[in-house]
């Protein structure tokens, strides 16, 4: 195979050089010059002819344009199905990371074998691991009878060949950093290489219909490794959440063009792989056998689903520098929380230390546990224990009004139904008809909020 001229390209003015240089000789910037490769001066598509992305269509007006819903198929496993938006979508893309040895490999393995056994091809690339080494995890995993196409190669070439050549339904890439293109000279994992083979796999997966999953690395940091455009590129961008310690896994859609953003997906990591919870709520509230200080249960959502998840504060004597710790949840809205808690509600922790956790690892980024947050904080302080079987949610702002959480009544309804009596929330969240087992407290400021708390102890 010839191999192309390989340019360099700025990532700020897109200037190209023949060479490598650290700094940009038209715009003067440093280190941003990455690999690209030269289209030669014959080709007319330096993807392949029949990989565009879509068919060239005529300007049309959106009301004269046919909308039809996308073909999907069940993966075999619920909880992924709810995160990918009910199935997989045909010609769709799909990028999963997470931390390594955390199960995205079981996982897709899992769904392929399901998938397989409904009848439909697929095919499972393996950069990483050679074909007896998938053969083993099969088999812990029980699926030692499964038909699922294995190919153990990094080269982008021969693996579209493959793809070609047995038209899987689903194809999974384990992982998009270990493939190279030989015409580029960089090594598997680098920008180049990444963005080229993950462009070159979309267009593949747009053209024939093939359903794409690509594996990705993260970072130190938890980031997808490679450039952004990684995830542009894709349709849907799954993380795994979870640690590596405990025996439950979260699965979030942080981008998805055919379902809901935020959705996710529990699971619970057995011998036989990972099995769906379908009770959430329940791995993570704390079994009391008797209310405890510093314990508040939280109605969240995530994605359309609401959940129950407790949260624990401790606050404990400090010192000249008290410390703010929070796992789960956002530091710095704990700072602003401690300070709305000390001005409106007269709640004084500045000289001690305060200590918050969302149970069972889950991480809530939504403003509505702000309340739970704050009567927990001040549940430990006084070392009085809220009510059996009380729940609470809402935004809290800086003035000391309590807003309103988006879908309030399926919250409700949802802690009603896992048997808890009591709940504090906005007053704009109130439903107009009574729920029955539950009593129902709005508030308008967190004064009052205190108020309702102390006259429930």
């Amino acid at each position: 195979m010839s191999r192309d001229k390989t340019l360099y390209s700025c990532a700020e003015c897109g200037g190209t050089t023949p060479k490598w240089l650290g700094q940009c000789p038209h715009c003067r910037a440093w280190n941003t010059l990455t690999e690209a490769l030269a289209e030669p001066a014959t080709a007319r598509n330096r993807y392949g002819q029949g990989h565009a992305l879509n068919a060239a269509q005529p300007v049309a007006p959106l009301s004269a344009i046919e909308a039809s819903e996308v073909a999907r198929a069940a993966s075999g496993i619920e909880e992924l199905d709810r995160v990918l938006g009910g199935g997989i979508v045909e010609g769709g893309v799909v990028l999963i990371g997470g931390d390594p040895g955390i199960g995205k490999s079981t996982l897709l393995l899992q769904a392929l074998d399901a998938l397989q056994r409904a009848g439909l091809p697929t095919l499972y690339v393996t950069g990483e691991e050679s074909g007896a080494q998938v053969a083993l995890r099969s088999r812990r995993l029980g699926l030692e009878h499964s038909q699922v196409q294995v190919l153990a190669e990094t080269q982008l070439e021969k693996i579209l060949a493959t793809v070609e050549a047995t038209q899987p339904a689903v194809a999974v890439i384990d992982s998009i950093q270990t493939i190279y293109s030989d015409q580029l000279a960089s090594a598997p994992g680098s920008v180049a290489q990444v963005r080229e083979c993950a462009a070159h796999l979309t267009r593949a997966a747009k053209g024939t219909g093939v359903a794409m999953v690509l594996v990705g690395h993260v970072t130190k940091e938890g980031a997808l490794a490679g450039p952004r455009v990684l995830e542009h590129m894709v349709d849907t961008v799954l993380y795994f959440e979870g640690d590596t310690h405990s025996n439950f896994r979260l699965v979030r859609a942080i981008k998805n063009r055919f379902g809901a953003v935020n959705e996710i997906g529990v699971f619970a990591m057995t011998e036989r792989g990972l099995r769906g919870v379908s009770n959430p709520s329940a791995i993570f509230l704390s079994q009391h056998s008797e209310p405890v200080p510093g314990s508040c249960v939280l109605v969240t959502l995530e994605g359309t689903r609401p959940m129950l998840v407790e949260i624990q504060a401790l606050v404990d004597g400090g010192g000249p520098s008290p410390r703010r710790l929070s796992v789960g949840l956002e530091r710095d809205r704990l700072a602003m929380l401690l300070a709305v808690l000390n001005r409106h509600a007269g709640v004084a922790c500045g000289d001690q230390d305060v200590f918050v956790n969302a149970v069972g690892g889950v991480r809530i980024s939504e403003p509505a546990a702000d309340l739970a947050v704050m009567l927990s904080i001040t549940s430990s302080l006084r070392s009085r224990a809220l009510p059996k079987g009380f729940i609470a949610f809402g935004e809290v702002g800086l003035a000391g009004e309590v807003r309103p959480a988006p879908r309030g009544q399926e919250r409700l309804r949802e802690a009603a139904k896992l048997g808890f009596t009591v709940a504090v929330i906005p007053k704009a969240n109130a439903p107009r008809q009574p729920i029955e087992g539950l009593e129902i407290h709005a508030v308008e400021r967190i004064e009052e909020a205190m108020s309702v708390v102390r006259g429930l102890g």
